[in-house]
């Protein structure tokens, strides 16, 4: 499973819901919004994360959100905010999840979400442009360059390494799948390295000595570029980067050839490119 989901985003929202302000909330509608909100969580632990799954829920929102609709408090204004997350970060609805913000922002603007809503739409756009970088780096496609330098100091690109089947390779030394699968990583490049197999590592680490000291400690001997800056990260953002670890197979044309490809799949994938050369 990749760190930082967005179902898990939308579990660990939850837990954040704001307390009723009076007892007369927590009787009605904040105790409403919690029993429902058990039941979406329930749910989505089950496996079910589809509109048609979730429907009956969606419908107790409306519900809900109707019952409530004259009452201008806090209570009120999260059901509408925890209908559009659960479209936003769960059934990948931006349409839906739109409309419910602003919604929000105009039927509730003195509330806490209400006053929130702004800053929840320029997130949503900015979302937006990374599923839509995401969706247009598909195998086939050539994957843009950088030209950047590595934590050592040297420079790094793609063309750099024209000729070569290269893997990169987002990740951070705090990321426990990415942590987990390094093993698995080192095994292909130590198998391959001299046939002509390279990797890039990009490092979503807030610190540079933490990652150096981290992969010195490890024996990862490939090289490293990491601007400190963790999701905020350029290179993640220009790919649209969104959970890690996530990986792209190049060719030695710089196109990809495989992606977010893990144990015996790297293996395979590697050794089929390699023999394409």
């Amino acid at each position: 499973m990749k760190f930082t989901s967005l179902v898990l985003a939308f579990l660990t929202a939850l837990a954040f819901l704001p307390q009723p302000a009076t007892a007369a909330e927590a009787s009605s509608t904040a105790a409403e919004l919690s029993a429902l909100v058990t039941k979406v969580k329930d749910r989505l632990q089950e496996g079910k994360k589809t509109e048609a799954d979730l429907a009956p829920e969606l419908k107790e929102f409306d519900t809900l959100i109707e019952n409530h609709k004259t009452e201008k408090t806090d209570a009120a204004a999260e059901i509408v905010l925890m209908k559009a997350m659960l479209y936003l970060e769960v059934l990948d609805n931006a349409e839906q999840g739109l409309k419910l913000i602003q919604q929000l922002k105009q039927d509730y603007p003195e509330t806490k979400a209400g006053k929130s809503a702004d800053s929840i739409l320029e997130h949503m756009q900015q979302q937006q442009q990374l599923k839509t970088i995401q969706r247009s780096l598909v195998e086939g496609s050539k994957f843009p360059d950088f030209d950047e330098k590595d934590v050592a100091g040297n420079p790094m690109s793609v063309a750099g390494l024209k000729g070569k089947i290269v893997l990169i390779d987002f990740w951070a030394t705090w990321c426990a799948p990415c942590v987990f699968e390094l093993a698995n990583v080192q095994k292909v490049y130590e198998k391959y390295h001299e046939k002509g197999f390279e990797i890039i590592g990009i490092s979503l680490d807030q610190s540079q000595d933490r990652l150096k000291s981290f992969i010195k400690e490890k024996n990862v001997p490939w090289p490293q570029l990491c601007d400190g800056n963790g999701w905020g990260n350029k290179l993640a953002q220009k790919y649209g980067i969104q959970s890690i670890p996530a990986t792209f197979l190049l060719d030695g044309d710089g196109k990809i050839i495989g992606k977010d490809l893990r144990g015996d799949d790297l293996d395979k994938a590697v050794a089929k490119a390699l023999t394409k050369k």
